[in-house]
This record gives structure tokens, sequence and C-alpha cells, in this order.
């Protein structure tokens, strides 16, 4: 299976969080899944470590890395993504989030979330609130 994950599973995979349960960790560690990184995200996170409210040891390079590490495979940001995003509803006002709605939506991805504004497009999620 493809699967994406959304920024905060991500964070919190890779920072072994404890918020995290553990069926999901073994969804993501799973090898006949194969695991996707929205390019969206590690901007969120450079983003956010920039203006001091995450920190990973190392910095964005080394949290790169530890995506590489996984062998997690990087999604890049298309035309069909951003176009996609002009044509959905406003229900979450997070921009990256909807970009991730929207490449979710465009590779037919399920999404590793429990945010309940990204489930409420029409995407699948794995994990939710």
């Amino acid at each position: 299976m493809e699967i994406l994950l959304d920024t905060h599973a991500l964070w919190w995979f890779l920072n072994g969080s404890d918020k995290m349960p553990n069926a999901v960790k073994e969804t993501i560690l799973t090898s006949e899944n194969t695991i996707y990184v929205s390019i969206a995200s590690i901007w969120e996170v450079a983003i956010k470590m920039s203006i001091g409210k995450l920190k990973f040891d190392g910095g964005i390079d080394r949290f790169v890395e530890a995506i590489e590490d996984e062998a997690f495979m990087l999604l890049d940001i298309i035309p069909k993504h951003i176009e996609t995003v002009t044509k959905m509803d406003y229900i979450h006002r997070d921009l990256f989030d909807r970009m991730l709605v929207a490449q979710a939506i465009v590779e037919e991805l399920p999404v590793i979330t429990i945010d309940s504004n990204m489930v409420k497009y029409d995407i699948t999620p794995i994990w939710k609130s």
C-alpha cells in the first residue's frame, strides 16, 4: 500500500512520540507499504524550526536525513496538485494541510492523520481523531 504521512504524523514518528499508537507505527514500518512525505511537510517543518516552534537535533538537514534513513519517498508538488487546491472547498485553513489533501486526492493516497479537518475532504484516513 502507498500512504502519505501528514506532517504531525511524520514529526511524531521521527521523534518516537507516545502520541502515535503502536498500530499506526506498525503501518508505517511495514515493509510492504511505501510511505510518502510531501515536500510541503518538510517546508512546514523548516518554517516552524526557523521561528523556534520546533526543534530537531541537527536541524532541518538532519530531519531530511531521518526521512531518508526511513526510506520514505519524497512527494514533489506538481501543477496538478496546485490546480486541485484551487478547486477544493475552504474547509481547512492550514495551507500546508490543504496541499497534502490535494496531493492525496491527485495521487489517490490514503493519509495517516488525526486532523479532523483534513478528513472532511474526500480522502481516506488511516488514523484519525
